[in-house]
């Protein structure tokens, strides 16, 4: 009669396990009423990213887009299958560097800017070997 009962979790800690072997579930029974409300989890590749094929990240190396957000080491979510417009960000190599600039597009030039007032604006011109690589959707910046 004084024999003591060491008692352990049902789940033993794999995954590969169905409701039926959890000994204290009841699988016949009826769900919760939250149950009706319950969201599912957060998944930030469905959230954060439109066109999985076009997308890469990329850190941000420079303050020079300070001003809109954009700090140093940040790391940002380029999509290159958007189309450079005036007045959005972007990722460019020009003259074999890469660089993070707005994009201003007027009628006979392009210029980048920085959103940094140390930095000047770069004109693009007829010299100028520029590619983009894509328009940043988002940024991922760390709190500390």
């Amino acid at each position: 009669m004084n024999e003591k009962f060491l008692y352990r979790a049902a789940y033993a800690g794999t995954k590969d396990f169905k409701q039926q072997d959890v000994k204290t579930a009841n699988a016949s029974g009826f769900g919760a009423a939250a149950d009706d409300f319950m969201e599912r989890g957060i998944d930030l590749n469905e959230m954060l990213i439109n066109n999985k094929p076009a997308t890469y990240f990329f850190r941000m190396n420079s303050d020079a887009m300070e001003l809109s957000g954009i700090f140093k080491s940040d790391v940002l979510i380029v999509d290159r299958s958007i189309k450079a417009t005036s007045g959005k960000i972007i990722v460019a190599a020009v003259n074999g560097e890469l660089i993070v600039r707005r994009y201003q597009q007027t009628f006979n030039k392009a210029i980048l800017c920085a959103d940094n007032k140390r930095y000047k604006d770069i004109v693009m011109d007829e010299f100028s070997q520029f590619h983009c690589w894509g328009v940043i959707t988002y940024t991922i910046h760390q709190l500390h």
